[in-house]
């Protein structure tokens, strides 16, 4: 390459560069912040969300996607704090009750966790039937006919989730025992994740716990595919027990809280269910 045709390429390349610093310079700090997080940089995330509620301390959003943030590096108390600066700023800001309400319920404050679900609720009303999260909070509060109801009310618009028919199972169980709660059992027709039509079975009194662990197994399952079965299978097993009031419970609710711990909303509620039956008992 000449030298003149060098240092043409070098100077479109310094171009572009600059032009790309200066379109990073030109976001705001929060997109930024959300990029990097979304590229594994946590700590860069929440520097850059840092940055930004110093910058314009009075913008909702940019407390909120701290919150977020924090939240997701499980710092609960800091998001907590976050989304409640979010909601002094925009009483109004609804998915910041629901993302608080979810921290409170993973710090095991579930009384906390139901008022900001009903506080989001009340902003967006049309989201009571799918609420199934406040259905799981009322039963770890023991409101066990407010949980019955929430499900059921879920079982409209979801209606082949063998997740809620359980929780509903529990609820009724603990409430009015578990006789009554097989005659109640909601029907399921068709769940495809595997084990859970045998976990229904099992409730419905039609499968036993071995069943149940033979289906999540069969197949011959890759490790990615059986760590999920066996972290469903686990837990509702052991919710199952629990509603039945079978010590048991405690030895399926552990490996699934522990040896498959599963990543998202279902591996936190089986974390913190756990913890709260260790610290208060069932």
């Amino acid at each position: 390459m000449s030298s003149k045709l060098f240092s043409i390429v070098l100077s479109l390349s310094l171009l572009f560069q600059a032009r790309g610093a200066a379109a990073e310079a030109s976001k705001p700090l929060i997109e930024l912040a959300k990029e990097a997080y979304s590229q594994r940089e946590p700590a860069k995330a929440l520097e850059l969300a840092t940055q930004a509620v110093r910058g314009e301390p009075s913008n909702p959003t940019n407390f909120f996607v701290r919150a977020q943030i924090l939240g997701l590096l499980g710092k609960g108390e800091e998001a907590v704090t976050n989304y409640s600066a979010t909601l002094r700023l925009d009483v109004l800001f609804a998915n910041a009750y629901q993302s608080r309400g979810n921290e409170q319920f993973k710090l095991g404050r579930f009384k906390e966790a139901i008022d900001d679900f009903d506080r989001y609720l009340a902003v967006v009303p049309r989201q009571e039937p799918y609420h199934w999260q406040r259905g799981i909070a009322y039963y770890e509060a023991k409101r066990f006919e407010d949980g019955r109801k929430q499900f059921e009310s879920h079982q409209t618009v979801n209606p082949n989730d063998v997740e809620n028919a359980a929780w509903h199972f529990a609820c009724v169980a603990r409430k009015d025992g578990p006789e009554v709660a097989r005659k109640k059992l909601l029907p399921i027709q068709d769940d495809s994740r595997v084990p859970l039509m045998k976990v229904y079975a099992l409730y419905s009194g039609a499968a036993t716990i071995d069943d149940v662990f033979k289906a999540a197994e069969d197949g011959s399952p890759s490790r990615d595919e059986i760590r999920p079965r066996l972290f469903y299978a686990n837990f509702y097993v052991g919710l199952y027990l629990e509603a039945i009031r079978d010590e048991r419970a405690l030895v399926y609710l552990r490996k699934a809280a522990e040896t498959y711990r599963l990543e998202g909303a279902m591996g936190d509620v089986a974390q913190t269910h756990y913890k709260r039956i260790m610290q208060k008992g069932s």
